[in-house]
């Protein structure tokens, strides 16, 4: 199996990478490139925000089963969710993208910068800017700052939706049917999405139900 190659080269950083990843869909698009450009990379999931464990279990799971497609490393880093939580008091009610999500992008970025220093890496990035829910410079920032704590980390700031990579993340999660989270991952997004479908007159979310395509996996 090889990565597809309809993309335009990737500027190659110096040194291999540590990809923190926070799910298969997100990092699928960043895999491909960087295995396509022939960067040395390995996988480092880190994402204790993820709520309820049935959540975080599929989502980490997917992961590791494209991971493995492609024989990349993968590093199963603990699900720190107390910690997580302990850091999260007093922010339950801030809005999406606001100090809350600040706060857990630093928590997780300095966390896959502080394994990038042990083990050699030279350069780390994430997956978590390539969303278009998320806010690309907040992920930037939380980034260079966690990476400027140890000399000679960088943090690669690449832009991984341009040149169709948004679009590609879609179609390679539709073609490995890849599950399909309905939120960002917190019990707060949890929250407020549904309550958001439900003023809608929509369904709550069903975990573990869908997966790219719009089939439905399971009734839960």
């Amino acid at each position: 199996m090889t990565a597809s190659t309809d993309r335009k080269p990737l500027p190659l950083p110096a040194g291999k990478v540590l990809l923190h990843s926070c799910c298969a869909p997100c990092s699928g698009e960043i895999m491909e490139a960087m295995l396509a450009a022939g960067i040395d990379y390995t996988i480092f999931f880190y994402n204790p925000n993820i709520h309820p464990l049935k959540e975080y279990e599929l989502r980490k799971h997917e992961n590791i089963r494209y991971a493995e497609k492609f024989r990349v490393p993968f590093v199963d880093a603990d699900y720190d969710r107390d910690d997580w939580f302990a850091r999260a008091k007093g922010m339950e009610n801030e809005p999406e993208r606001g100090v809350r999500c600040t706060m857990c992008f630093d928590m997780r970025l300095e966390r896959t910068a502080l394994h990038a220093h042990e083990h050699g890496f030279a350069v780390m990035t994430s997956s978590l800017g390539i969303s278009r829910w998320k806010n690309m410079q907040q992920v930037n920032d939380c980034g260079i700052r966690a990476a400027s704590r140890y000399p000679g980390l960088v943090y690669w700031d690449y832009n991984w939706r341009k040149g169709g990579g948004s679009a590609r993340m879609i179609e390679i999660s539709k073609r490995e049917r890849f599950y399909q989270q309905e939120y960002c991952g917190c019990i707060y997004s949890l929250r407020d999405t549904n309550r958001r479908r439900e003023e809608n007159g929509h369904e709550r979310i069903r975990i573990g139900a869908k997966c790219y395509g719009g089939e439905d996996l399971q009734d839960v």
